[in-house]
């Protein structure tokens, strides 16, 4: 084995990490520091010092991310209205590159030999971890336990059996097996019972949202303002990127938006369940649309949404820092120099619904658009326009009927 001094692990408290300190130790004799980047898990963060350092690392790094978070990867995946196969919008996928770029940090910063992360050989989040890794840092070594030779669990059951005989604590039980992942964006939930695509969830697993039944009875309205594509105001109020995220996941939370139960097609090949909760990003991806359906021209829309796809699969798999990633954003950046304006938006038992729209660049015309009569508008011209783009279908008409 080749010798590791010192290695910086990305930690998070949870299971698969707290007992990695240990094996960490017990394996390679080396020196430990854990690093956890705080983006928004609030409570979760609690005790979790006092934790690190009580099963045996030399020292911990908590760091605030909260708005380089928010700021540089959530907003600019908002301005793509990324969101991967329909419905999830990329809470974890979003993360990862943000906690393995600050680790490379702290790795050269502490002088580390090496790196570490908890992410199994079955998920996606291993290849986010390791192509960030090799991408900002390609002589660094990565020692990915899951995968390691010298690592003898083969499964979670494995791993409570280790931690219990080590008075290691963990944040979950046998009864409630959950493995979750909580960010300022969402929080995910998977293992246990969700193995069985079948199951519906048990309400008491569910974090930021209350239940639809639950709800308040009367409708919330809030109104998001928008500069070039980022939500930079609630209902009149200035906000910072995390505290508008933080303060959107409370309100959309209450009126228990955000919820998806669904199975993804992971990158390593197969299909996985997970339920997640997206609040605050329900509705800011909603206001965003509707800001943009007043002010981007109709050919721009059309060539953005032909590579949201694109976007939520580079994101999904791990490619935030590929030169395609970078190119891309740059497009999608260029297409939201006018989507600035105030969308306003009813939350009502789970529902998000856009009621309002308006902008200083709106290329809404009441004039052009109205039913009743109007000076602008000759609809005879309408006749020639059908025509020439019938063209092609008439000749192909009149060919099917001279075959017959």
């Amino acid at each position: 084995m080749n010798e590791v001094k010192k290695v910086v692990l990305a930690y998070s408290g949870g299971l698969d990490t707290s007992v990695i300190v240990r094996w960490l130790i017990e394996t390679y004799r080396c020196e430990v520091v854990c690093f956890a980047a705080d983006i928004g898990q609030k409570e979760e963060l609690s005790g979790l010092r006092e934790k690190a350092i009580n099963t045996g690392a030399s020292k911990i790094y908590i760091d605030d991310l909260q708005e380089e978070f928010a700021r540089d990867f959530v907003f600019p995946a908002l301005r793509a209205n990324a969101i991967y196969e329909g419905t999830y919008l990329l809470g974890t996928s979003l993360a990862r590159p943000l906690i393995a770029k600050r680790q490379l940090e702290i790795a050269r910063q502490e002088g580390a030999d090496a790196v570490c992360h908890g992410a199994t050989g079955k998920g996606n989040d291993q290849v986010r971890f390791e192509l960030t890794y090799i991408a900002l840092d390609p002589a660094i070594r990565i020692i990915s336990a899951w995968k390691d030779e010298h690592w003898t669990f083969d499964s979670r059951a494995s791993m409570i059996d280790y931690a219990e005989k080590h008075r290691i604590p963990i944040p979950l039980t046998r009864e409630k097996p959950y493995s979750s992942d909580r960010n300022l964006l969402h929080i995910s939930h998977e293992g246990g019972i969700l193995e069985d695509p079948w199951v519906e969830p048990k309400e008491d697993m569910y974090v930021l949202t209350a239940s639809p039944e639950s709800a308040p009875d009367k409708a919330t309205y809030v109104e998001i303002g928008f500069e070039r594509g980022n939500p930079v105001s609630v209902d009149g109020a200035a906000m910072t990127p995390a505290r508008l995220l933080d303060h959107m996941n409370e309100v959309a939370g209450e009126n228990g938006i955000g919820r998806v139960d669904m199975v993804e097609n992971r990158f390593v090949g197969m299909k996985s369940r997970g339920v997640y909760e997206t609040p605050g990003g329900t509705v800011l991806w909603a206001a965003h649309r509707a800001v943009e359906s007043i002010t981007m021209d109709r050919e721009v829309m059309i060539m953005r949404d032909s590579v949201i796809p694109k976007y939520a699969q580079l994101v999904y798999n791990g490619f935030w820092y590929a030169p395609e990633m970078k190119a891309l954003q740059g497009f999608i950046d260029s297409t939201q120099e006018n989507v600035t304006g105030t969308a306003r938006l009813k939350l009502y038992k789970g529902n998000c619904i856009v009621v309002g729209r308006k902008s200083p660049f709106s290329l809404y015309s009441e004039d052009f658009a109205t039913f009743e009569k109007d000076k602008v508008y000759d609809q005879k011209d309408a006749t020639g326009f059908i025509r020439l783009n019938a063209l092609r279908l008439r000749i192909q008409a009149l060919l099917n009927a001279g075959r017959k």
